[in-house]
């Protein structure tokens, strides 16, 4: 992606209305499934308004059961969920869509209608916008993800990135204070996670929470201020990004690499946690000018 078409992202993607935070409590969260099989083991977890936060862990490390807690899919076994001053217990799905918008991991499970612009449509109406401020939202939401000329396509006409845009972007119109993204760079390219990486920008400087499950590494590091490892139902590490990826105990037992610059640095015998390509390079030229070798 050109500059330019970067520029023209993160202004449509700032474009998108503010909305107030709202604060994420979890407490003593257990929930086991009519198999038996328990999949959440007591999660503690507070995430304040404007947060970006990462959760990553193996398949099957509950993180997915966690979030979907977050908007009523999934209920607690034991414990509370709350979504500010509501208890997700005493709430229906569609209400607590008012508050969380959740982009599924698989979008060919959220798309359904004829058109892209009628699937992110979809949201805003049933929310009870009026008609200009929906006819808005869909027309940001789509700048914002890239697929303002698409609006009219049939959206399974779409490649699997391009209806992976179509499901944020469905969640973007509905501008819920509280953004889930499952895996959200799935068959993306390096323009398509920039341009992810772009709306998350925009939405934690609307003061929106942005909870993402992924097993991308690189961009957890580079676009989440803290993260939460998990592993067999559990938290095992929960802070800032460059303090959890030093945590070598808890990135074992959750069978987490760490991001590929920080395994390089170390593989230098470099002390510091570069979260990006820049801060890679700049180490890397404190170290030369320091003649402590590579």
């Amino acid at each position: 992606m050109s500059e330019r078409a970067d520029a023209r992202a993160a202004e449509s993607a700032s474009a998108l209305s503010t909305v107030g935070g709202v604060e994420i409590s979890v407490r003593g969260l257990v929930h086991t499934y009519p198999s038996g099989v328990t999949a959440l083991r007591g999660v503690d977890l507070e995430v304040a308004p404007g947060e970006r936060l990462a959760i990553v862990g193996q398949n099957g490390a509950g993180k997915t059961t966690l979030v979907r807690h977050l908007n009523g899919m999934v209920r607690p076994s034991e414990g509370e969920v709350r979504i500010g001053d509501w208890s997700t217990t005493g709430k229906s799905i569609a209400e607590l869509a008012h508050r969380v918008g959740y982009v599924f991991q698989n979008p060919d499970e959220q798309i359904f209608a004829r058109t892209v612009a009628a699937d992110v449509g979809f949201g805003p109406k049933n929310l009870g916008f009026d008609e200009e401020r929906a006819r808005r939202a869909v027309a940001d939401a789509l700048e914002a993800v890239g697929l303002a000329h698409e609006a009219d396509v049939h959206p399974h006409h779409l490649s699997l990135s391009e209806r992976k845009r179509v499901a944020i972007a469905a969640v973007l119109a509905m501008q819920t204070p509280i953004v889930v993204l499952d895996e959200p760079t799935t068959g993306q390219d390096d323009a398509g996670v920039r341009l992810i990486a772009g709306i998350v920008d925009s939405l934690v400087e609307q003061g929106r929470t942005v909870v993402a499950i992924t097993h991308d590494m690189d961009f957890c590091i580079e676009n989440f201020d803290r993260v939460v490892v998990m592993a067999q139902g559990e938290v095992r590490a929960d802070g800032p990004a460059e303090q959890v990826f030093a945590d070598v105990d808890a990135l074992e037992a959750a069978a987490v690499e760490p991001p590929q610059l920080l395994r390089v640095a170390r593989a230098l015998g470099w002390s510091g946690t570069p979260r990006d390509a820049r801060a890679f390079v700049d180490q890397l030229t404190e170290h030369r000018g320091s003649g402590s070798g590579a």
